[in-house]
This record gives structure tokens, C-alpha cells and sequence, in this order.
């Protein structure tokens, strides 16, 4: 499973129901599945971003139609990155030749 950060910030419908972002976060947690995707760690945040989660994906295209799916349901907007760990970093690191 490939990892991703997603950097998210609650829009106004978001803040507006702040008090429920703990039981959204539960079901986008129940939601990943259906991507054939994990959320494994959230945190809400001070500073540039509300929240931080990392989510595991099988591919690229699974991890997008997941954020896309969380996107539009209004709360937040997300940045997603793909992360490397190191086994697969060195495995990127060895291909230069």
C-alpha cells in the first residue's frame, strides 16, 4: 500500500459544524474502505492546516477518487501528497544511475 498525506483546511460548511468533525473523521474512516483505502492517523492542527491524516492507498487512482469523495462532501478541501518511507526511497535513490 502506497502512503499519502493530505494537508486539509475546513471551509466555511466545515467550521460551521466544527463540533462534528471528530464523528466526520469516524466516517471518512469507515468511507476509505470503500476506496480500498485506510486513514490511519488524523490530527487536527494550529497553524496553516486544520488537519493532518495519513491514508494508505493501493494506487494513485484510488487514493484521488478517495480525496475527491472527501472533498465533496463540503467540509474541507484537501492537499494530498504521496510519501515515500525509507525502503522505498532507497528504491527510488537506486535507479539513479
Amino acid at each position: 500500500m502506497a502512503t499519502y498525506i493530505a494537508l486539509s483546511n475546513f471551509t466555511d460548511q466545515g467550521i460551521r459544524s466544527v463540533k462534528d468533525s471528530t464523528k466526520r473523521a469516524d466516517a471518512v474512516q469507515a468511507a476509505a474502505a470503500k476506496f480500498g483505502a485506510k486513514m490511519t492517523q488524523i490530527y487536527w492542527t494550529l497553524g496553516q492546516y486544520d488537519l493532518v491524516a495519513i491514508i494508505e492507498a493501493p494506487d494513485d487512482a484510488s487514493a484521488a477518487a478517495f480525496a475527491v469523495a472527501i472533498g465533496s462532501a463540503g467540509n474541507v478541501r484537501l492537499q494530498t501528497m504521496r510519501a515515500f518511507n525509507k525502503d522505498e526511497m532507497a528504491g527510488v535513490l537506486a535507479r539513479l544511475a
